[in-house]
């Protein structure tokens, strides 16, 4: 039975130069847009999704665009890096082009101990397992379980297939399904009922092992700088296996030798030998190892052998990468690429914050996401020559630099100098004309507000992991570890990927508490409400959430009859029971909740005035003390790119002066008008390099004036009537300027840089 690694597929893709191999993408950051060729695995049975396989690994395409691709068609297929639940998927596709049908892959067969993160998506077979549970698939989707006696794992029965219902097979079996990913479980999908069926016994079957470890044909297996390796051959078969000779080829096939010559393997047997290895010179060695026998589909055997010489390195790149761009620029995410450095395997990725980096790798070090690197931290390690780092926030200066290398754990080999360097700049807040139309000023101010970010994307609560977690709140630490901070209590979690709600104890926190909404209980059927992004946060569950219940904020002045880092459960100055979070999330949680007052009040005729125990002033007080940051900002635009509506109480500091929440009213109030102007006054993008733009929100621009350092003007003008200033300003040096607009109500200054 044939277990290469999949080969057929590669000359097909190089008709494409666009696209780049499947194996490079899974490589790429989250949020990177891909182009990918290959065959398609899977049809309608499984839904929109797709499972997209070429010569070296394979992906799932999501979209309902993809509807009219069959099992077998070759196609080239361009959408967003996205993270469901721990499955790497490109989602949304935006775009495809179907070339017709082709050969499909065969099925990798592979025991259940081998299928990790390397095998994610692809078609595989495994023989003689056994289901755990009898009786008969559940209607709709379901997950039961198949063991060969030694490995248990996941088998996800999707409801769109022929096979829910149907009775669970008993005896041993063999499965045909491709490699799903839920969480910290690797599953395995098959299509239909045609993919399960009764194991029959080979008559003969090789399997290698090299120091305990399965190697596929044409598999490649690292030796490093072992000396002897234990050679297991392995024969599943109801015969014996005849292995009638061996060889050693390839660039240093003197450096190894092996006792592996002719051998008779028994039914069900196996036989020990060994790989030795003594290198001749140094830096990277290499060796084809061929193993001739009498396995109908798998004569010859071939391993590809991997190693070091003398000087325990790899063979030092050539060249390093260049031209380092930035194609991927937002408040919230930042992403990188490179053209590829010459006789290089792999690249690491350095970043700093604010200044250039000057530390570099050090050989023989095998360094992981997230573990510092001198003065800067690691971004990225892979094959790929992209990458998109985890924690960007907004208005930052990052520096890169991105070094090629050679080598496996240890034996790494670093290119240091003349590394790819560059530096960008996340952006701002983005509002453009979002605000057009709304006038503070008027007595229907409140209900155009309303209505503006309402109705909005429906993203579901239980996809909050898959987006805001997945794709902003969780950030590197060392050791290639995640941790995600409690927003109560500044706790930070540290865990092993993919991030799982249970296993690191945390939930969804509804800051406008679901108790409070008028819809209540909102979330079966689940609601806009329920869900809405701008009103979640992540919390220890135990520690943060479950204390804080529904209690309202406020500010402990009494008894503290339970704390947790930097938030607590006491007594006001009222003697009211309340919930104290950390100084930092204060702001944070008054915006929104007065967010989702303004966002669903009047919805179906329901007042969302906030709770009589919740004290708006406690709320707005917090808003003017702990202002909109960097992060803030960075997470209202994420949050705007997926639900497509923004929390108005982050963009204008004024706005909150405008609304008694205590009854859902338009307040007249009179605000101070320097800062009303200031606090409205918005510059973006920062830094820019071809057009600015400019707004007083709800206020319209009359006249500008731009002046560089040294109060030269640079452009003006006067008589106009803007709500959106757009300044063109591609000829303008690199460098800091002043704008200063003027509208009825005064004149505020802001600067802007131009690279």
């Amino acid at each position: 039975m044939r277990k290469s690694i999949l080969t057929g597929f590669v000359a097909f893709a190089s008709f494409f130069a666009t696209t780049q191999t499947i194996a490079d993408v899974r490589n790429l950051g989250i949020g990177q847009t891909v182009t990918v060729t290959g065959v398609v695995t899977n049809g309608s049975e499984l839904g929109t999704i797709r499972y997209i396989q070429d010569g070296t690994a394979a992906i799932p395409a999501y979209g309902s665009n993809l509807n009219s691709v069959q099992r077998g068609d070759s196609i080239t297929a361009t959408g967003v890096l996205f993270d469901f639940s721990g499955l790497l998927e490109i989602s949304p596709t935006t775009s495809f082009t179907n070339h017709g049908p082709a050969t499909l892959p065969t099925p990798l067969i592979v025991p259940l101990a081998a299928i990790n993160e390397s095998l994610e998506a692809q078609l595989v077979r495994v023989d003689n397992v056994t289901f755990t549970t009898t009786g008969s698939f559940a209607t709709g989707n379901s997950t039961v379980q198949i063991t060969d006696g030694v490995t248990t794992m996941d088998v996800r029965i999707n409801g769109s297939t022929n096979i829910d219902g149907t009775a669970i097979p008993t005896g041993p079996q063999t499965i045909i399904a491709l490699v799903g990913q839920f969480n910290t479980n690797y599953q395995l999908v098959p299509r239909n009922l045609n993919d399960i069926f009764a194991y029959v016994a080979p008559s003969k079957e090789i399997n290698v092992k090299l120091n305990g470890t399965t190697v596929f044909n044409n598999g490649t297996y690292v030796v490093g700088n072992t000396a002897s390796t234990s050679i297991v051959i392995e024969n599943s078969g109801i015969q014996a296996l005849t292995v009638s000779g061996t060889t050693l080829t390839g660039t240093n096939a003197a450096d190894f030798s092996t006792t592996l010559s002719t051998s008779s393997i028994p039914a069900s047997g196996n036989q020990t030998f060994t790989l030795s290895f003594a290198p001749l010179g140094t830096g990277s060695r290499s060796a084809i190892l061929t193993i001739a026998n009498d396995d109908s589909d798998e004569n010859p055997y071939i391993i590809n052998l991997s190693a070091v010489g003398t000087d325990n390195l790899a063979t030092q790149p050539t060249a390093n990468p260049t031209n380092l761009t930035f194609p991927l620029v937002k408040a919230y995410t930042i992403g990188g690429q490179y053209t590829a450095g010459t006789g290089a395997e792999k690249y690491i990725v350095l970043w700093k914050k604010g200044s250039a980096i000057t530390g570099a790798p050090i050989d023989g070090t095998n360094y992981k996401r997230g573990d510092v690197v001198g003065d800067a931290r690691v971004a990225y390690v892979g094959n790929g020559t992209g990458f998109t780092p985890r924690g960007v926030v907004a208005n930052q200066n990052y520096h890169f630099a991105v070094y090629a290398f050679n080598g496996t754990a240890g034996f790494e080999n670093y290119l240091t100098t003349s590394p790819a360097t560059g530096n960008v700049s996340s952006t701002g807040l983005n509002i453009g004309n979002y605000y057009n139309g709304i006038n503070s000023s008027s007595p229907n101010f409140l209900t155009t507000l309303s209505a503006l970010i309402n109705p909005h994307t429906f993203v579901s609560y239980f996809n909050y992991k898959s987006t805001v977690m997945n794709q902003f709140e969780v950030r590197d630490t060392t050791n290639g570890q995640s941790y995600v901070t409690c927003a109560y209590s500044g706790e930070r979690k540290i865990f092993n990927d993919p991030f799982d709600w249970t296993a690191t104890g945390y939930s969804r926190e509804h800051t406008y508490s679901h108790s409070w909404m008028p819809t209540f209980p909102a979330d079966n059927p689940e609601k806009n409400e329920y869900s809405d992004q701008h009103n979640l946060y992540p919390t220890n569950l135990q520690s943060a959430n479950t204390p804080r219940s529904n209690l309202p904020l406020d500010i402990i002045t009494g008894n503290i009859v339970f704390s947790y880092l930097d938030c607590k459960v006491g007594y006001n100055n009222s003697n009211q029971l309340v919930f104290e979070p950390r100084a930092s999330q204060k702001g944070n949680a008054a915006r929104a909740i007065m967010y989702m007052a303004t966002c669903y009040n009047g919805i179906a005729g329901n007042n969302w005035q906030i709770p009589s125990n919740q004290s708006q002033d406690i709320l707005k007080q917090w808003h003017e003390s702990d202002p909109v940051d960097n992060y803030e900002i960075a997470r209202q635009e994420f949050i705007f790119s997926t639900q497509a509506n923004r929390n108005p109480y982050i963009d204008s500091a004024d706005f909150v002066c405008h609304v008694n929440f205590s009854n859902m009213t338009y307040n007249a109030c009179l605000v101070d008008l320097p800062e009303m102007l200031k606090s409205n006054f918005s510059v973006f993008p920062v830094p820019s390099n071809n057009k600015v733009f400019a707004q007083v929100n709800g206020v319209s621009i009359t006249a500008y004036l731009v002046t560089d350092m040294t109060g030269r003007v640079i452009t003006k003008k006067s008589n106009i009537d803007l709500p959106v200033l757009e300044l063109n300003v591609s000829d303008f040096n690199s460098g800091v300027y002043f704008l200063t607009v003027d509208t009825i109500y005064g004149q505020v200054q802001q600067q802007f840089i131009i690279e």
